[in-house]
This record gives structure tokens, C-alpha cells and sequence, in this order.
């Protein structure tokens, strides 16, 4: 695989042509040029066989260049990168950041394609392609194409587990930047086939791969965290934020944060502020006025004060209030 990068800035896998399907997607597209180059000369000798020497030879170096030159940079052009030989290999070319060709760049590797495949029978593509690493010809190089493949054999993925509810989110803040492709795809079959591996095999590959990714964001392992837990919890916050990037960041919204999600429900009733509290002069009190500091300590009775001036008295304990209910600590006005 191949990332590239768009100009939105998402990420996109697409597979390069290597050179087999790249030269019969040339060859074809070099049988039906000679073949239009062919019956457009002998149409050409028969209409002109009345002019003199140099106007057929005229003639000849015109359709040569509109045929053989012109032809493909036109049918590249109107197809965004597929002619006749790229559609049969399911072939296309694009720009370096996946994006559809245009003239400009159909232009370029026409004419690039003329010396290095017309001029010298395509040995020099063929050396241009062994040397680039993702099989560029000298066209594609100063073009800045790609011819990618379109029909990509359908295989079986595996289903990747997803970590434990109490690791969703705890590894926001790692640099996954260092980590390369080759270890996220050694992750990605790991977790997909760890339950077809014998217990201690899994486990040894588990830290192995474990120890890798740790060296490479640079964060050691938590203590406590199994390693194939902490291998699907990264690949899981490396798909959020890859989902984050290519849709915004309303694709992670449905996931609650880490903070939100560890905290248990009595940290949050504990930590709410009393609403309840003694009524001032102006019958009304804020929520949350009162800090938690000054709250009583449990078991002692809730002083509250008359608005009229008369004695302070402790408030209806929990249990004492009408139905069953607990009190409130509210006394309406006199």
C-alpha cells in the first residue's frame, strides 16, 4: 500500500501499478494507436496521392504527432486517466495526492513518453520502474502522477476486537506519528487471528509487538494493561483519529471521553454541589453558592435560620418528613 495525502489532508491507501500490468496496458494502448495510425496513413496516401513529395511527407509527420502523441495525451485527458489499456488492466492514473489528472499532466507524460517508450522501445520506463520504489516511470516523476490500481482482488478481513470500556480513550494523548505502516499491519493481523494462536504464543507476539509500539510513541506500557488489551486500545484511538481527520470532529462525538467514562457514579453525586441550602433575606438561594467545604459533617442536624428573626432550630431529619421522603431543608417564609 501507498498513503497518500489529499489536499484535505486524509489519508488514502491505494495500491501502485508495478511494471507486468503497467507494460500489457502500454502494449495494448500501443496496438490500437498503430492500428488508427495505420488506416489513417492509408486513407491519407489514397486522398493525397496527387500532391508532391514534401506535402505527403508533411502529412506523414502530422499524423504521426497527432496519432501516436496527441491521441493518448487526449484520451487520458477525457478520461481522467484511463485509456483503452489501463481500463482493460483496471489501471488508472492520478495526481500525487489521489486526485483526477488533468491536461497539464496528461501533457507531460505524453511527451516524456515518446522518448522513453516510443524512442527507446520502453527500456528506459522499464529501468525508471524497477528504480522507483512505488514503479514511476520518468513521465509520472516530472508529471507528478501515479498509475494506481483500480480492481483490487476481495479478501477476508478480519475482525478486530476492540479494547476493554475502561481503556476507550486513555491513550488520546500518544504521538503515533513514528509509528510505520509495517507495525500497524503486524498489530492489525495479530489481533485479527490471536484467538487461532496457541495461549503463549499469542501472549509472547502480544508483548513483543507491545514493547515495539511503546518504543515507538515513546510511552511505556501501563502497569496492569495486558498487552493484546493495549494493542486494540491503540489501533482503536489511531482509527478515531483517522476518522476525526477525513470527517471532522463530530465522528468521535459519540465516544464519551476517558475522564467521563472512569468516573464512577458516586465520585459524581459527591462531588455535585449542594442545591439545599438556608434561605437568606431575598427567599431565594443559588445553586452551587454554598461550597462543599462548608457543608456539616454526617449525622450532625441542619441549623436553619427563621427569615422573622426568632430562634434557630434544627431542620426535619431525612426520616422525619412525610411520607417517607427526605427532607429538604426549605421553610417557606412567614
Amino acid at each position: 500500500m501507498s498513503e497518500l495525502v489529499t489536499g484535505e489532508a486524509v489519508a488514502l491507501e491505494l495500491r501502485p501499478a508495478r511494471l507486468p500490468s503497467r507494460a500489457l496496458a502500454v502494449l495494448l494502448d500501443l496496438v490500437a494507436a498503430m492500428a488508427v495510425y495505420v488506416a489513417v496513413t492509408i486513407a491519407l496516401v489514397v486522398s493525397t496521392a496527387s500532391l508532391d513529395e514534401a506535402a505527403q511527407t508533411a502529412l506523414s509527420i502530422a499524423t504521426f504527432v497527432l496519432v501516436l502523441v496527441g491521441g493518448p495525451i487526449a484520451v487520458e485527458t477525457l478520461s481522467h486517466g484511463r485509456s483503452l489499456g489501463k481500463m482493460a488492466c483496471g489501471l488508472r492514473v492520478v495526481r500525487d495526492d489521489g486526485g483526477p489528472i488533468r491536461f497539464r499532466h496528461a501533457l507531460v507524460r505524453g511527451l516524456i513518453g515518446v522518448i522513453e517508450i516510443l524512442m527507446t522501445f520502453g527500456i528506459v520506463a522499464c529501468i525508471a520502474s524497477f528504480v522507483s520504489a512505488r514503479g514511476r516511470r520518468l513521465g509520472d516523476v516530472f508529471a507528478g502522477t501515479l498509475v494506481v490500481r483500480e480492481r483490487i482482488p476481495v479478501t477476508r478481513t478480519g475482525f478486530v476486537p476492540p479494547p476493554p470500556p475502561w481503556l476507550a480513550g486513555r491513550f488520546s494523548g500518544l504521538d503515533l506519528s513514528a509509528v510505520p505502516d509495517g507495525l500497524w499491519l503486524a498489530v492489525r493481523q495479530y489481533l485479527t487471528r490471536m484467538q487461532q494462536l496457541d495461549p503463549q504464543v499469542g501472549w509472547s507476539m502480544a508483548e513483543r509487538l507491545a514493547s515495539d509500539l511503546a518504543e515507538r510513541t515513546g510511552a511505556p506500557v501501563p502497569q496492569g494493561v495486558p498487552p493484546a488489551a493495549y494493542l486494540a486500545a491503540v489501533v482503536q484511538e489511531r482509527q478515531a483519529r483517522e476518522a476525526r481527520r477525513a470527517f471532522g470532529s463530530d465522528a468521535a462525538a459519540a465516544t464519551p471521553p476517558a475522564a467521563t467514562s472512569a468516573t464512577p457514579p458516586a465520585a459524581t453525586s459527591a462531588a455535585a454541589p449542594a442545591t439545599n441550602g438556608p434561605v437568606g433575606t431575598s427567599g431565594a438561594q443559588t445553586v452551587g453558592e454554598t461550597p462543599a467545604a462548608q457543608a456539616p459533617p454526617a449525622g450532625a442536624p441542619e441549623v436553619v435560620s427563621e427569615p422573622s428573626g426568632g430562634e434557630s432550630r434544627p431542620a426535619a431529619s431525612p426520616g422525619g418528613s412525610a411520607g417517607g421522603r427526605p427532607g429538604t431543608g426549605f421553610v417557606p417564609p412567614a
